[in-house]
C-alpha cells in the first residue's frame, strides 16, 4: 500500500469512524464535502466496508450484465444517443462515458480504445459494478444513494484503490419518478483540484436531462404533453418541465423537475391529480396554448404559488385524440380516478367511459381483490343512474335457500318462514339505479333462467305473486371465474353468459399494473393519519406479487399506518407474513459444507458476498435476483456464510 493510500484509509477511519478532526500530517488533506462524508459513514457503519480492504473493481460475467441491459432494452436505444453527444464533447480530455442500470451496474459504455485495457482495470467498462455497497464512495454508487448529481473526485472515493479516479455522475428518472439510469463520466487521471470537474458537473446534468426528457417523450407520444419553461423563448425548444396528461386531464407522468416543482408545490405525489389542480387553467383551454398562439402569450400560473411559467401543449395524434374536442365530454371523474397511467387498465376504462349511459349490460372479470366492485360503482357514478341505489349482490355469500327471495322477493305468507309483511328484493330496491351481481358464477343454475328473464323482459316476479312488476335496472355483473369454461362444464347457462357480456371488461392484476407507486401514495394520502413510506419499504412492495391485489395492499397499508413510528412506514411495519416472507425462506434450510466450485461466477459471487460482510440480502439487490435464487447458487457451489458456522 502506497503512502497515500495509506493517509486515505487514515482519514476514512477518522472521519467515518469517529468524526473527529484528522491528525497532521493528514489535517493537510482537502476535508471532503459533506455529501462525501454522509457516504463513507454509510459504507463503514450501513454497508459494513472496511476502509483497510483495497479491492479491485468487480466487472460481471457477460452473460450476468447482458441480463443487466436487456431490462431496460428500450430505454437503451434512446439513451445511447446522449452517451454519444456527450462522449462528442469529452472526447480527447481522457474522459470515457457509463451508462449504469438502477443497481450500478454497467450496461453502455463509450471510451478512448487506446485506453482499454487500463480502463478495464480500473472498473471503467461494460459490466463494472459500481454500487455503493460494493464500491463503496463512488460516482455511480452515491448518485444512486442520493438521487443527485456530484462528482466523487480521487481522494472522495471510499476504497482506496479507486483514489487516482475522478467521476461525475447524474441520475436519470423515468416518468414515473423512478430511478431509471445512472449517467457518468470518469477519467483515469485528472488535476488535484475537484473544481477543474466543474464542466464535466454541468455536463453531465444537462445530457442526463437530455435522455430523461427524451425517454418521457417515447413514453406519451399518445397523450397530452405539456411542455413548461420560465421563458416564452425556451419553452418549445428546451423545456425544464414536462408532463403528461391522459384523456381526462390526469397526470399519468412528468420528468424530474416537474415532479420536485409540483410536488413542491402541491406537498404530495402529483400522478393521478387533476391538471386543474396545479395549474390555474381548465384543462378544457389547453387548446389556446399550442403553437399556433406566441410563446409571451401563453403564461400560466402554478396553482397555490403565484410562479408563471410558458406553456407549449402538444396534443395527441389524430388517431388517439380523445381530449379537447368541443363537443366530446371528458372522461367522468370516478373512472379517471382509478388508474394512475396503467396502460391496459386504462385502455379498459376508456371502454368504460364510452358505455356509461347505454343499456348495455357490462360484465367485470379479473382476479380476486383486483378492484371489480370499485369499477362497478365508478360506472354507476359516472353514469345519469349516479342519485338512484347501487345495489351488490354477493351470489357466493347468500346461502342457496335464501338467494332466490333475497333477490326476487316474497309476498306475505308465500311460503314457510316467509316474513308477515313480506319482502321486497334486491332486484326491486335497485329499481332506477345499478344492480352488482358479484362473484355471479356461483350462482346456482335454477335462478339463472329467472334472471335472464329479469334481463330480457325488464320485469321480477317477487316468490308467490302473480303478476310482474317492470323494473328499471342496469345490470354489471363480476366474477374471477372463466365464465366461458363453465359454460363449456354446463354449470353456466350460455344465453346468460351473453346477456350479461354485453360488453366485457377484463381488470389486470395488482402485479402487472405499472401505476403501483400511484397507488400507494393515493392509499398513503387518502388515509388517516396521513404518513410516508421510505425507500426500502417501497421497494419491498414493488417486489411483492400481490396475490390478493388492490385488497391486498389496502389491507397492508393500513396495517402499517397503524404501527408505524414517526409518520414513516418502514419495512419492519408490514404484517409478520410480507416482512418475514424472504427472509424466512431464505433460512429453511442451511447450505451444505464444501469446497467453492472452481467456476467463474461462483469466484464472482464469493467476492460479493465478501465485500457484503455476507449480507446476503443486499447482494440479491446488487445482481438482480431474489433471495431464494440467491440461497440456491450458493448451495449449488457450496458456499456457506461463517456467521452459519455456530448452527
Amino acid at each position: 500500500m502506497e503512502m497515500r493510500q495509506r493517509e486515505h484509509v487514515h482519514a476514512v477511519m477518522t472521519l467515518a469512524g469517529e468524526g473527529l478532526p484528522l491528525p497532521p500530517p493528514l489535517s493537510e488533506l482537502a476535508t471532503p464535502d459533506a455529501i462525501i462524508r454522509e457516504s463513507w459513514t454509510r459504507c463503514v457503519h450501513t454497508h459494513r466496508l472496511d476502509p483497510t480492504r483495497m479491492q479491485e473493481a468487480v466487472i460481471l460475467p457477460q452473460q450476468q450484465w447482458r441480463e443487466h441491459r436487456d431490462r431496460i432494452d428500450d430505454f437503451l436505444h434512446i439513451a445511447r444517443h446522449g452517451l454519444e453527444a456527450l462522449y462528442q464533447q469529452v472526447a480527447g480530455m481522457g474522459y470515457c462515458v457509463l451508462l449504469t442500470d438502477a443497481r450500478g451496474v454497467t450496461v453502455d459504455f463509450i471510451g478512448d480504445l487506446q485506453l482499454d485495457p487500463a480502463l478495464r482495470r480500473a472498473g471503467l467498462y461494460l459490466g463494472a459494478d459500481w454500487s455503493e455497497p460494493l464500491a463503496g464512495t463512488c460516482g455511480v454508487g452515491t448518485a444512486i444513494a442520493t438521487g443527485q448529481a456530484l462528482t466523487v473526485h480521487q481522494g472522495d472515493h471510499f476504497d482506496a484503490t479507486h483514489i487516482p479516479l475522478t467521476c461525475t455522475a447524474a441520475p436519470v428518472y423515468d416518468p414515473l419518478g423512478r430511478l431509471n439510469a445512472i449517467l457518468d463520466i470518469s477519467a483515469l487521471t485528472s488535476p488535484q483540484a475537484k473544481s477543474s470537474q466543474h464542466l464535466a458537473l454541468q455536463l453531465v446534468k444537462v445530457y442526463s436531462s437530455r435522455v430523461e426528457n427524451a425517454n418521457f417523450l417515447r413514453w406519451f407520444r399518445k397523450d397530452w404533453v405539456l411542455k413548461l419553461h420560465p421563458s416564452p423563448e425556451f419553452v418549445e425548444i428546451s423545456p425544464d418541465h414536462l408532463l403528461a396528461l391522459d384523456a381526462a386531464g390526469r397526470v399519468i407522468g412528468h420528468n424530474r423537475q416537474a415532479q420536485l416543482m409540483l410536488e413542491a408545490a402541491a406537498g404530495t405525489s402529483v400522478l393521478g391529480l387533476p391538471f386543474e389542480q396545479l395549474f390555474n387553467l381548465r384543462f378544457g383551454d389547453l387548446g389556446r396554448f399550442m403553437r399556433a398562439v406566441p410563446g409571451d402569450r401563453r403564461a400560466v400560473t402554478l396553482a397555490g404559488t403565484g410562479r408563471v411559467l410558458f406553456l407549449h401543449a402538444v396534443p395527441p395524434p389524430p388517431a388517439a385524440m380523445h381530449a379537447l374536442v368541443p363537443a366530446a365530454p371528458a372522461m367522468p371523474a370516478p373512472l379517471a380516478q382509478l388508474t394512475g397511467g396503467d396502460p391496459e387498465l386504462l385502455r379498459q376504462i376508456q371502454r368504460a367511459a364510452k358505455i356509461v349511459d347505454t343499456p348495455v349490460s357490462v360484465l367485470i372479470t379479473g382476479e380476486t381483490g383486483s378492484g371489480k366492485e370499485v369499477l362497478a360503482k365508478a360506472l354507476h357514478e359516472s353514469s345519469q343512474r349516479r342519485d338512484k341505489p347501487f345495489i351488490a349482490v354477493n351470489c357466493a355469500a347468500i346461502p342457496e335457500t335464501l338467494i332466490e327471495s333475497e333477490l326476487f322477493g316474497h309476498l306475505a305468507g308465500s311460503f314457510s318462514g316467509a316474513l308477515a309483511k313480506g319482502k321486497r328484493g334486491l332486484i326491486q330496491a335497485a329499481d332506477g339505479g345499478t344492480l352488482f351481481l358479484d362473484e355471479i358464477g356461483d350462482m346456482p343454475r335454477a335462478l339463472q333462467a329467472r334472471l335472464l328473464r329479469v334481463l330480457a323482459e325488464r320485469e321480477v316476479l317477487p316468490i308467490g305473486a302473480t303478476e310482474p312488476v317492470k323494473v328499471d335496472i342496469r345490470v354489471v355483473a363480476a366474477t374471477h371465474c372463466e365464465l366461458e369454461a363453465l359454460v363449456r362444464q354446463g354449470r353456466f347457462r350460455d344465453d346468460l353468459y351473453y346477456r350479461l357480456a354485453g360488453a366485457h371488461l377484463k381488470l389486470p392484476p395488482l402485479r402487472e399494473r405499472r401505476d403501483l407507486p400511484w397507488l400507494l401514495q393515493k392509499m398513503l394520502r387518502e388515509g388517516q393519519p396521513p404518513v410516508a413510506i421510505s425507500r426500502e419499504a417501497e421497494e419491498v412492495l414493488r417486489a411483492h406479487a400481490w396475490p390478493g391485489n388492490l385488497r391486498e395492499l389496502r389491507n397492508v397499508v393500513d396495517f402499517a399506518r397503524a404501527v408505524c413510528e414517526g409518520g414513516v412506514i418502514e419495512v419492519g411495519d408490514f404484517p409478520d407474513a410480507l416482512a418475514a416472507a424472504a427472509p424466512a425462506a431464505a433460512t429453511a434450510g442451511h447450505p451444505p459444507q464444501g469446497a467453492v466450485a472452481a467456476l467463474p461466477e461462483a469466484q464472482l459471487l464469493l467476492q460479493y458476498l465478501r465485500a457484503a460482510q455476507w449480507n446476503v440480502s443486499a447482494v440479491a439487490h446488487q445482481m438482480g435476483l431474489s433471495r431464494m435464487t440467491l440461497y440456491r447458487r450458493m448451495k449449488r457451489w457450496g458456499i456457506r456464510s461463517p456467521n452459519q458456522s455456530g448452527h
